[in-house]
């Protein structure tokens, strides 16, 4: 099963928060933790020797097909819930090219693909959804009233 690589480790991932105006770019996916439908910010794991500049990049071009720059560090989320453990770090990421189509998630076969979805989601539309890290919302109702502080640090635990 897909899940099950994610499993009895503890995981990083590095996650890119696109906003453009008053929406955030999301991607759906079958959450292995949950087993449900989840919108979350587009991102991956890290990869041994890999920078979190290089697997943001890969990662967004993977799912989304476009290419970022990363601006500053947002939020850092620990995710417990055995067997899955995650330290999830999200960084403002700028648009630098390509073009926007779901992509695919290469460590899963064909038929065992997680993403299922990929839109523009308004912020004012996040406490419909149901979302992941919960916390997002949080974050970017801070990061609107905080336009003028571009370094943001948060820390939070749980899912």
């Amino acid at each position: 099963m897909s899940g099950d690589i994610y499993k009895n480790k503890t995981r990083i991932r590095v996650n890119g928060l696109l906003i453009e105006g008053e929406s955030i770019l999301l991607v759906q996916i079958k959450s292995p933790v949950n087993n449900e439908l989840v919108w979350m910010p587009p991102g991956g794991g890290l990869q041994f020797g890999e920078s979190m500049n290089d697997c943001l990049c890969r990662e967004f071009k993977e799912e989304t097909g476009l290419e970022i720059s990363l601006g500053s560090l947002v939020a850092v989320n620990e995710l417990v819930k055995p067997p899955f453990h995650a330290v999830e770090c999200y960084f403002e990421v700028h648009k630098k090219g390509g073009k926007l189509s779901l992509g695919n998630d290469p460590e899963h076969a064909e038929d065992e693909q997680v993403l299922r979805d990929l839109k523009w989601i308004s912020f004012d539309q996040l406490d419909e959804m149901n979302i992941a890290p919960q916390q997002l919302q949080e974050w970017m109702a801070l990061a609107r009233s905080q336009k003028e502080q571009p370094q943001r640090y948060f820390q939070t635990k749980g899912i």
